[in-house]
């Protein structure tokens, strides 16, 4: 159950960076308090993940979803380059995720 936490706060992680994009674009108070939700959300959901998994693996897969996350949707929604060598860097933060979780 604790994973399915973790994956929800690494989840809510890409929310709030999507959300940072949004506050520097429109600057108002409904983005503002978005992009706080999503971010209380991510932390919360990993402090009840960390209750039972070691803290250098939550955090590197907490970061992990967020950062390829992140990198992802600014593919997808800001048009950012989609060239090889970055969804290749993507696939390897990831799989040093999984790797941690393995290993554990």
């Amino acid at each position: 159950m604790n994973w399915i936490f973790l994956i929800l706060a690494g989840i809510f992680e890409m929310v709030g960076v999507l959300l940072i994009n949004k506050l520097n674009q429109a600057r108002n108070w409904q983005a503002l308090a978005s992009m706080i939700a999503a971010f209380g959300l991510s932390f919360l959901f990993l402090s009840i993940a960390m209750k039972t998994l070691p803290m250098g693996t939550a955090y590197a897969v907490w970061t992990g979803i967020g950062a390829s996350g992140g990198a992802i949707l600014g593919m997808i929604f800001y048009k950012e380059p989609k060239s090889i060598l970055r969804i290749t860097c993507i696939a390897l933060v990831l799989g040093s995720a999984v790797g941690l979780k393995l290993v554990s």
